[in-house]
């Protein structure tokens, strides 16, 4: 099938108990991986596409690489989303040149300009059959060029979000409620380390998201910053020349528990960068005489595959959903 937009998408997940995996993708390997999985279990995807990503991939190959994808997985819903657009101008060459979701992301201003900027980008974007996603709350840490101290991070007022939402005329909400961007999402001071020593995150603040969602009754949530950063890889990049001692990511028990309220999308970047870097370092290692390309991406695209099948599955509970 053709790319499509999240509006159907959103509403069976908010119906169903369950959110749909945005996967940020860079390039073939990637997206294969995702998509492969995908297939296998059935279940919906939105691969999303960051200003950093066209800076490297360029924009005309990422939407070819992603339009492949719809053709290999003709059975599965796929979007294809611009993550964290920074102004109307990123937004408006995303939804001309073949995006069917764009994110404006102005939460870094005030309110009221917040409002006047999503507002331009989404009448743009709906003469052009576009959804929009925004944002309220400002999430910290490090993700391709979005960067953010955690000083100047902020939770979501949820007294905002009515007259946000009317004013702008958004399709779906990013909101903060705790989660962080990249792999290094808190400092070693801001967890706890559980029996076996290994550093626990602060919960998420449910209790932000449960006043969104009753303020906003059948309206999509998304979060960001949801990479669960799985150990297994950070001790494989470690064991294998990397030096990622304190990276931690968010309980997948915690995601799990947003997918079932009114959190339809969450983003999901790290985790897979994770998976290729390590996969890559750990096949060097143990075979130093190797260059083709093909060899080390091979397995890496496997490992890539099964990280999205176990969250399909096990995290965003969207498997057999396509």
């Amino acid at each position: 099938m053709p790319l499509v937009t999240s509006t159907e998408m959103f509403k069976k997940a908010y119906d169903g108990g369950y959110a749909v995996g945005a996967f940020n993708v860079n390039n073939m390997e990637i997206v294969q991986g995702i998509t492969e999985a995908a297939r296998e279990v059935s279940a919906p995807l939105i691969l999303q596409v960051s200003k950093g990503a066209r800076a490297y991939a360029n924009h005309t190959y990422l939407v070819k690489l992603v339009e492949a994808a719809t053709i290999e997985c003709p059975n599965i819903p796929i979007v294809l989303h611009l993550d964290h657009g920074p102004d109307f101008e990123t937004c408006k060459s995303c939804i001309d040149g073949g995006f069917t979701s764009v994110m404006i992301d102005a939460s870094s201003k005030p309110f009221a300009e917040n409002i006047e900027i999503t507002k331009k980008v989404v009448e743009y974007a709906h003469d052009h059959g576009v959804v929009v996603e925004a944002e309220l709350g400002t999430l910290a840490g490090v993700e391709d060029e979005v960067k953010v101290s955690a000083e100047d991070s902020s939770y979501t007022h949820p007294e905002e979000v009515e007259e946000f939402v009317t004013k702008t005329g958004c399709d779906s909400l990013a909101i903060a409620i705790g989660t962080s961007h990249g792999a290094y999402k808190f400092t070693a001071a801001q967890c706890t380390r559980n029996e076996k020593g290994i550093l626990v995150p602060p919960p998420l603040r449910f209790d932000v998201l449960e006043e969104v969602s009753k303020r906003l009754p059948g309206f999509p949530i998304v979060l960001h910053g949801s990479s669960s950063v799985p150990q297994e890889y950070v001790k494989m990049i470690n064991e294998n020349g990397g030096k990622m001692p304190d990276a931690v990511g968010i309980p997948e028990e915690q995601l799990r528990k947003a997918a079932t309220l009114s959190v339809c999308k969450i983003n999901i970047d790290s985790d897979l960068r994770l998976a290729m870097t390590g996969t890559i370092r750990q096949f060097f290692n143990e075979h130093p005489d190797k260059f083709d390309p093909r060899e080390y991406l091979k397995p890496a695209r496997a490992n890539i595959k099964e990280l999205v099948k176990h969250k399909l599955i096990n995290v965003l509970g969207c498997a057999g959903k396509a």
